[in-house]
């Protein structure tokens, strides 16, 4: 596993919740702010215009020293020099996944209870993904929020990083921080910002 330090904001990616601004455009407003850890999760794109997409991201966010993760591509990751990928719960198991990638990449995991935070890190996961915490729309089909507590009890039985995910403002950091995430996980609260860079600063400042 990476002994890497990670940054505890995490923005993910999604193309259609940008206003009609330019994936590009919002990704290179939010790492000039300070973002320095992005998933690219377009799922509904092709092989071909998701490395299309992912050649013209990363460049952006490597910039900035940032951190490159795709989500579920372990042959993306591998074919275009990732820093890591991101899987879900129906995804290849971590522990395939790290054999596949070896220790020099950064695997994390969705998970949305403690059992499967506990089966992530067991396998060799560097971080979870824990939600959704809070009402969201993009995270409605994965079930009603779990609450603040589930950050609580996954605390107790876990080392690694838990980034909370789910309806993540800047007002609620203190209270998932104090539950025991380690960080947030963003999609629309920076991507649906009138103003990103105030947005990504808020956050960044909640979480310092």
């Amino acid at each position: 596993m990476s002994s890497r330090v990670l940054p505890r904001l995490y923005l993910l990616t999604d193309r259609h919740q940008t206003l009609h601004r330019s994936l590009s455009s919002v990704i290179t407003e939010a790492v000039g702010a300070g973002v320095r850890m992005v998933q690219i999760r377009e799922k509904d794109l092709t092989t071909r215009e998701l490395t299309s997409l992912c050649q013209e991201l990363s460049p952006l966010i490597k910039h900035h020293h940032g951190t490159v993760v795709l989500n579920d591509r372990i042959d993306l990751v591998l074919a275009l020099g990732a820093d890591g990928v991101h899987l879900r719960t129906d995804s290849l198991p971590v522990s395939i996944a790290r054999r596949l990638l070896g220790t020099g990449h950064l695997i994390g995991a969705s998970t949305h209870s403690v059992e499967e935070a506990r089966v992530a890190e067991a396998e060799g996961a560097d971080f979870i993904v824990l939600g959704p915490i809070f009402d969201t729309p993009s995270k409605r089909a994965y079930g009603p929020p779990l609450g603040i507590q589930i950050l609580q009890e996954t605390r107790r039985f876990l080392d690694l990083p838990i980034y909370a995910i789910g309806g993540i403002t800047p007002s609620k950091v203190p209270d998932v921080l104090s539950a025991g995430a380690y960080g947030v996980a963003v999609i629309s609260s920076i991507l649906q910002s009138p103003s990103i860079p105030e947005t990504t600063r808020n956050l960044l400042a909640r979480l310092s």
